[in-house]
């Protein structure tokens, strides 16, 4: 197998890289004086499994293209498969039509990657399910709840937790983790969302007196709706509120809302390049998830099963 990195985090490919003990491939990700992209895979990858590690963040069209831009090269060099490797999948919230006229971009995406030349999507953490099934190529969904488990007993152990969900919406994922920590109890915000980029909290649905809540979701962006439920849930008689999120998008002044919050800590995994804002915030730590993809990749190479990484 081969790996090839795109610049959207090279970090995480080198983490992923150095946990399957395979180099990354020799690869020349550029840009021409008018930003065009350029791509040269500098070695033979005919006939080779070959996986393409690129997160669809900001900037998210230009590490889009870039991702498009190394499948075409690799099929035309006559790559025998090609993996996309998304930690991060971008346009997942433009999942379905909110309003007459607008796009599903996401299902675009989906249509512009298997166009590309990818024979099979590896991601995480899908914003909507329904997504898995835009692709017509096999697509595996991980989860990032085992990574956030075990540090949830490794630095939580003994606390009288209650696992929160921000929204409706997010109850399956919420369930999912109460479950693994043997089944403690789950409340619910229930939230109204006046106009897009902003929330207002209505009501907490469950017992959180005198809890430490802990707030799951899968993409943290602007953090109003996660500050505004800190809030609402330390009025409701919480102890105190932490967070684990899965994608710290984190854009505009997201870091420094979630550092004048009523939030104790906010987790998030490496899905995402973090910024330097991230990466002095005291509020804002990250978990890898290397050991997870490479894992995930080594058996899609080995075509064993990827399902019971979360068994």
């Amino acid at each position: 197998m081969k790996l090839v990195a795109g610049n959207s985090n090279t970090p995480l490919a080198e983490a992923i890289a150095a946990y399957l003990n395979i180099p990354l491939c020799a690869a020349s990700v550029r840009r021409f004086s008018d930003e065009e992209i350029f791509v040269e895979i500098q070695e033979n990858v005919r006939g080779e499994d070959v996986f393409v590690i690129q997160s669809t963040s900001y900037p998210a069209n230009d590490n889009l293209m870039e991702l498009l831009i190394c499948i075409d090269a690799l099929r035309r060099a006559s790559a025998r498969r090609i993996t996309a490797v998304l930690p991060y999948f971008g346009y997942a919230r433009q999942d379905r039509k909110p309003g007459p006229r607008t796009p599903i971009s996401a299902k675009l995406v989906a249509n512009l990657i298997t166009t590309a030349g990818a024979s099979r999507v590896l991601t995480m953490d899908l914003h909507a399910g329904q997504i898995q099934g835009f692709f017509d190529i096999p697509t595996d969904n991980l989860f990032a709840a085992p990574v956030m488990v075990r540090d949830m007993k490794e630095n939580l152990n003994g606390d009288d937790l209650v696992i929160v969900s921000p929204d409706v919406g997010g109850v399956v994922r919420a369930r999912a983790i109460a479950k693994r920590l043997d089944n403690v109890p789950l409340a619910i915000v229930d939230k109204r969302r006046e106009r897009a980029g902003e929330s207002e909290v209505m009501n907490i649905i469950g017992d959180v007196d005198g809890k430490h809540c802990i707030m799951v979701d899968d993409i943290v962006d602007s953090a109003g709706t996660l500050c505004n439920a800190a809030a609402a849930l330390i009025e409701a008689g919480a102890q105190k509120v932490s967070g684990y999120v899965t994608h710290g998008v984190l854009s505009g002044g997201a870091v420094a809302r979630v550092g004048a919050s009523k939030l104790e800590s906010l987790v998030i995994t490496d899905s995402i390049l973090g910024t330097e804002a991230v990466r002095v915030s005291k509020k804002i730590r990250q978990l890898t998830i290397a050991p997870l993809f490479g894992e995930a990749m080594r058996r899609v190479a080995e075509e064993s099963s990827v399902s019971s990484l979360f068994d």
